[in-house]
């Protein structure tokens, strides 16, 4: 004879009936008088675990979406400075081609230019960063050029606006 197995049995209590047996059979939970943990406790602590992770994933993701609206932002920013320029630039152009108008000839008096010029250049006032305007008349065609520095940019590359003005020729 070969080893003895001994079988354990247990002893339900009476009021428990055969409903017992079948919850025992099943994963309903434990019989009564005995504890034992479910076997999904594990999986609930590593679940809490990958919950986290998935936050910090958000997190992250959100965060490289505000860096990007913020970048955004500072694009336009640098735009609307941009456009502001060139606005300027026109108007102070075209300030000296009405006075080219309303003297009826593209020769004006050198404190006229003067003037204009250091207005350019005041870039408190109404003028541009870095301005400077320039006057070249031919005949009765005058070039009008305005330039500037941006700000925040190359100050190797300024911008620059030119536009032409022909005044003609009143006919005896």
């Amino acid at each position: 004879m070969g080893p003895q197995v001994r079988l354990r049995s247990r002893r339900l209590p009476e009021a428990a009936g055969p409903r017992a047996v079948r919850r025992r059979a099943g994963r309903a939970g434990p019989v009564a008088g005995s504890w034992r943990a479910p076997a999904c406790v594990g999986r609930r602590i590593a679940a809490r675990g990958l919950t986290l992770i998935e936050v910090m994933i958000v997190v992250l993701i959100f965060s490289f979406g505000m860096l990007g609206l913020v970048g955004l932002q500072a694009r336009a920013f640098q735009f609307s400075v941009n456009a502001e320029d060139s606005n300027r630039a026109a108007l102070l152009a075209s300030e000296m081609a009405s006075a080219m108008w309303n003297n009826g000839s593209t020769t004006l008096d050198a404190a006229v230019i003067t003037t204009w010029q250091a207005r350019v250049a005041d870039a408190t006032g109404r003028g541009l960063t870095g301005g400077q305007g320039a006057v070249v008349v031919n005949g009765n065609v005058a070039n009008i050029t305005v330039q500037w520095l941006p700000p925040g940019q190359d100050a190797a590359v300024p911008h620059r606006y030119v536009t032409e003005v022909l005044i003609p020729v009143p006919v005896p």
